[in-house]
């Protein structure tokens, strides 16, 4: 199983699996197409949309696990 930390680019964790975006997206972040996006990492991202990055690194390992 992977495992995503707050350091794993947006882009990576799309790659890895596309399931996840909507999960980001229900937190507010609209902009997985922009470019810039695809090179920030999920740390980065949480804190500029107010989000706890640990909680919302937690939230989608658990998604992925639960995938199996």
């Amino acid at each position: 199983m992977v495992q995503i930390t707050r350091d794993t680019l947006i882009g990576e964790l799309i790659s890895i699996d596309p399931e996840v975006a909507p999960i980001l997206m229900d937190i507010g972040m609209h902009c997985l197409g922009c470019p810039s996006s695809q090179m920030e990492s999920i740390g980065e991202a949480a804190m500029v949309h107010g989000i706890e990055p640990d909680s919302l690194v937690d939230s989608i390992n658990e998604f992925l696990a639960s995938k199996g």
